[in-house]
């Protein structure tokens, strides 16, 4: 069900670490404004944390001349996040179970799984003109989680 966009932030910034503390106040700022309580804002800073983290060194390389998207929306009671690299695409098949005994004591590993534990839905696209495109879903405690 489409539900009418509430409000919206367009970022585009360089695929930098340094820029992650930006990205994290503007996350809890949003996410606060959109009515989510302390641990929800929390919840939605870390997936967007590292999300952005993993367009940067993954999706972009750690080159600081492509830039990686990101945008909130606040529609209805739920919270979208759209984080885009430039990247060769994701296949989520490929990605090694952080559970799995021979990588629980690798330090890396565990972004996409943070992201899904954390968010209602979280959706993994390849877009035509390629890159990554990581689409997080929240919904406000009254809305409903969708289950597919």
């Amino acid at each position: 069900m489409d539900q009418e966009i509430l409000s919206k932030i367009h970022l585009t910034l360089y695929s930098d670490i340094k820029y992650l503390d930006i990205v994290q106040s503007v996350s809890d700022s949003f996410s606060a404004m959109a009515g989510f309580d302390e641990e929800e804002v929390y919840k939605v800073g870390l997936s967007v944390r590292e999300a952005v983290t993993n367009a940067i060194l993954h999706g972009n390389k750690n080159d600081p001349a492509i830039p990686v998207g990101l945008c909130f929306q606040q529609a209805g009671d739920r919270l979208i996040v759209k984080v885009t690299d430039q990247g060769e695409g994701l296949d989520e098949r490929n990605l090694p179970d952080p559970l799995d005994p021979d990588h629980l004591l690798k330090p890396g590993g565990r972004g996409i799984f943070l992201v899904k534990a954390f968010m209602d839905n979280v959706v993994i696209n390849t877009p035509d003109g390629g890159g990554t495109e990581i689409v997080m879903e929240k919904f406000n405690k009254e809305g409903e989680k969708n289950e597919d």
